[in-house]
């Protein structure tokens, strides 16, 4: 169940992959702009989006699209949800993380997802009910047993806006706990880290349903736990993470309830 879907999902995410690393570290500065203060956008992502939707829509096309770049259109039950270019300031700048997130959601959530991150080679793939994979290779979260000495990811923003001071003082609240804390800039790449063991546990604020569509379910088909910053399932509408091995999860999220 769900094959061709998954060999979609993999295929678009590569079709997108392929159109970024033509680009990255050669933009022209005139194709890059500003949706909002700080916040960027180029050719790369359009382009990347066209190639992702263009092969979502061959293969599936009576399912509707939601991508960061076009907004949403047709059916809303059963949708593909993409951020062509997770990262962008990052691929801008010539920093080499970012990557390319596809998944495709129903009703009951997150169906398939893929995470491509083309600069490693690195592919994370999930479909529901029947577990995940790096490269291939079955994969789960860690076994880290709780948040002391946990190695964890989090992302702030430009656009937390009035929520800095609650992130900060949730930081503040996790910092002497955790054996590092790594901001790299993509959500999307630090949810395919913790399903694969790499981190511990992850936590933001104010993340958009592109970040997370695919993540979520790799990070559910590995054995990690998900949570609202209130322990609520409130999570994708939110889009405030708590992310985690069950025990770095519960722990997090005690520690940034305060």
């Amino acid at each position: 169940m769900y094959d061709a879907q998954r060999d979609a999902c993999l295929a678009a995410a590569q079709a997108g992959g392929k159109v970024l690393l033509g680009h990255f570290r050669r933009l022209d500065p005139a194709t890059i702009t500003e949706k909002t203060k700080n916040d960027v956008v180029s050719i790369a992502d359009r382009e990347a989006e066209a190639a992702i939707r263009a092969e979502l829509d061959f293969r599936f096309p009576q399912y509707g699209f939601l991508g960061e770049e076009g907004g949403a259109s047709g059916d809303v039950e059963r949708r593909w949800i993409v951020d062509p270019l997770d990262g962008t300031l990052n691929f801008v700048q010539g920093f080499p993380h970012w990557c390319v997130s596809v998944a495709l959601w129903d009703a009951d959530g997150a169906v398939v997802g893929c995470i491509l991150d083309p600069l490693r080679n690195d592919t994370f793939l999930a479909v529901r009910g029947k577990g995940a994979t790096w490269n291939g290779q079955p994969m789960r979260v860690s076994q880290q047993p709780g948040l002391d000495g946990a190695f964890l990811a989090t992302g702030f923003a430009f656009q937390l806006g009035e929520r800095w001071p609650m992130f900060n003082a949730a930081l503040g609240r996790v910092f002497p706990r955790a054996k590092g804390i790594r901001r790299a800039g993509s959500a999307a790449l630090d949810l395919a880290h913790v399903a694969c063991g790499i981190f511990d546990g992850y936590f933001e604020l104010g993340l958009k349903p592109w970040d997370i569509a695919a993540g979520a379910l790799l990070v559910q088909e590995s054995g990690g736990v998900i949570t609202d910053w209130e322990g609520g399932q409130g999570w994708f509408e939110s889009g405030n993470l708590v992310v985690g091995t069950p025990s770095v999860a519960r722990d997090l999220l005690g520690s940034l309830k305060g």
